[in-house]
């Protein structure tokens, strides 16, 4: 009975020993650093300037986009589509990226692997932006840009739920 008590006894203090060292060891890399850094850079960007930034730069090259009310409710997310003539949609589209990096602040962000698409980040936003290569018989390619938040903050407010008509083109006469 004493061996038993004596094992246990030993067996208790070795796992003590064991604890304080591994809460000594673990000690310094659990430690507080304080909260995490912002996931972007900078004062955050409304709805608007984005929303212009890269409508401005798409209509610089010919590209007619259209803002699409914002359906998601709480999401900081906007959508542009438009068309262009499928003949130079490549060469447009890829002037239009290169106009919004060079003018506008706009940087690039990893390539997902889709050849007509691509991805660009300025402060708290991030676009989405590719286009068809192949729409069928008509002889217009749809150009998509979508535009989402990181973190709303103070400063991005989502666009109201009507299409703003500075951005909408006049509906066609019938």
């Amino acid at each position: 009975m004493r061996r038993i008590r004596a094992r246990a006894a030993l067996g208790g203090l070795a796992l003590a020993a064991l604890t304080a060292a591994t809460a000594t060891a673990c000690a310094h890399p659990l430690r507080d650093l304080g909260p995490l850094p912002p996931r972007f850079s900078g004062p955050p960007m409304s709805a608007d300037t984005a929303v212009g930034e890269m409508t401005a730069a798409l209509a610089a090259e010919g590209i007619v986009m259209r803002r699409e009310p914002s359906n998601l409710n709480g999401m900081c997310s906007e959508r542009l589509s438009g068309h262009h003539a499928q003949e130079t949609v490549a060469a447009a589209f890829k002037a239009a990226l290169a106009r919004a990096r060079s003018e506008h602040g706009w940087q690039d962000d990893p390539n997902m692997g889709w050849e007509s698409q691509n991805l660009l980040r300025k402060g708290n936003w991030t676009v989405v932006a590719g286009f068809s290569g192949d729409s069928g018989p008509g002889p217009q390619a749809l150009v998509l840009v979508s535009l989402n938040c990181v973190d709303a903050g103070e400063g991005a407010t989502t666009a109201p739920a009507s299409p703003s008509p500075a951005l909408t083109p006049a509906p066609a006469a019938s």
